[in-house]
């Protein structure tokens, strides 16, 4: 079966206008996809050549997050050995919001390690496709949300160009959306770096003002042309990110999408976020219709069955 690329098919989506006129672009969905982000908000730069796969990152954040012990211990490599579903690498989940992924690639003769996590949009498409506002993208530049306001209706999960927002499937009375926030409660807001950057040995994040890590990555490329590709990953696709990134071979190669753009994503889904709110409303509303049709279908099956019980006993 073909993959559907979900941004085509977003865009496919909408080409049913006639629900969209109908129902009319809502204030949410215009104050939505106006949005700037902020451009003095802090970032990270990742060195992916300094990277050597310790997975410290890893344990920092599930320590600072207070998350699930993992599967894995942190200090056991043969997580780097397992392929998911036909080959894909490692995703973040509800009991990791950061994990590193090896690369193997046969002309550099070393692997290559690369980190993921939430990417931290300067436009994001998650908050943007939200119809309950449960995202929010802070002045900081962290993407944070509130889960006692997330109904997990998972459109964020298919509005996000870097497939990031994973599900909580573990809770079904708390089905929530679940993905790093950049530590913002407890150490961004303060203005102290990530957990993840702190505690990695080899340095291999840098911690900054997001205009100030561009700076330094071009210099980066610029005096070292050997070491890196001539490109900032995270620098403009999709509007910009506040994670960005630095790598020796093409970023394709170490699981990036690289034909993502430089338009944010809320360009494709913008009218996308008109039919949302009323789809949500009118399902339910459908469900709840067939559930009372149903529940006095059977009131009236259950009141005929007693007349006829009853008229049985009087003959009798």
């Amino acid at each position: 079966m073909k993959k559907i690329d979900r941004r085509k098919f977003l865009k496919g989506s909408l080409a049913g206008g006639v629900v969209a006129a109908a129902t009319g672009t809502t204030k949410k969905a215009h104050s939505a996809y106006s949005f700037e982000g902020y451009p003095d908000s802090m970032g990270v730069l990742v060195d992916l050549t300094k990277c050597v796969g310790c997975r410290t990152c890893e344990a920092a954040c599930n320590k600072e997050q207070g998350l699930p012990a993992p599967d894995k211990p942190f200090d056991d490599m043969s997580v780097y050995d397992e392929h998911r579903h036909g080959g894909l690498k490692r995703r973040t989940s509800e009991k990791a919001y950061t994990v590193v992924n090896r690369y193997d690639i046969p002309e550099k003769g070393e692997p290559v390690y690369r980190k993921f996590q939430c990417n931290h949009c300067n436009e994001p498409a998650c908050l943007t496709s939200c119809f309950v506002n449960a995202y929010t993208k802070t002045k900081e530049g962290a993407v944070i949300y509130d889960p006692k306001v997330c109904v997990g209706c998972r459109t964020c999960m298919i509005a996000c160009p870097f497939y990031v927002p994973a599900y909580s499937y573990s809770s079904p009375i708390d089905p929530v959306i679940k993905k790093c926030i950049m530590c913002y409660d407890t150490r961004l807001k303060f203005g102290k770096p990530p957990a993840c950057v702190e505690a990695c040995p080899r340095e291999v994040m840098t911690f900054g003002k997001r205009e100030d890590l561009i700076k330094i990555g071009n210099q980066k490329i610029r005096t070292t042309p050997d070491r890196y590709v001539n490109h900032i990953y995270g620098e403009h696709e999709v509007g910009g990110t506040a994670w960005m990134y630095l790598s020796s071979v093409p970023f394709d190669q170490v699981g990036f999408d690289t034909k993502l753009g430089t338009q944010p994503i809320i360009s494709y889904v913008k009218d996308f976020l008109a039919i949302v709110p009323m789809v949500l409303c009118i399902w339910p509303a459908l469900f709840t219709g067939f559930h009372l049709l149903a529940h006095r279908k059977n009131a009236r099956q259950q009141d005929n069955q007693t007349v006829k019980s009853k008229k049985e006993e009087g003959h009798e």
